[in-house]
């Protein structure tokens, strides 16, 4: 199964994809409340997979998205987004995104998402 970063401000949130997938066999490696820790952590943990939450303080998905795939442009990172985000997914897909997700999370989509973004090349 894969590893995966999870980066999200609010620890509800976090703590809700963690059970998803640690529930289909992932493991989560790493955690960040904010886009600022993406990097420090991505390089502790290299995970598979980083579900990164568009809205957070400081510094928002998209900014660390595109701060995470200028280091690492191979890294594979699925969107986590409220359902009026329609811009701000197109712009992070158009980054480099794999996929997104939009909340409330469905389990069995979020978990066919990751499976199609993990055979990814």
């Amino acid at each position: 199964m894969a590893t995966f970063m999870i980066v999200d401000d609010s620890a509800v949130m976090r703590k809700n994809i963690r059970s998803m997938l640690e529930s289909a066999g992932h493991e989560v490696v790493a955690e960040a409340s904010d886009g600022r820790e993406v990097l420090v952590n991505y390089v502790g943990s290299k995970p598979d997979i980083v579900t990164m939450d568009i809205s957070m303080g400081n510094m928002n998905g998209i900014e660390a998205l595109e701060l995470l795939l200028k280091s690492y442009p191979t890294a594979k990172v699925i969107m986590v987004s409220a359902i009026g985000h329609k811009q701000q997914v197109l712009e992070a897909i158009k980054l480099g995104a794999k996929s997104y997700v939009v909340k409330p999370i469905e389990k069995a989509r979020f978990l066919d998402i990751i499976d199609k973004v993990a055979d990814q090349k």
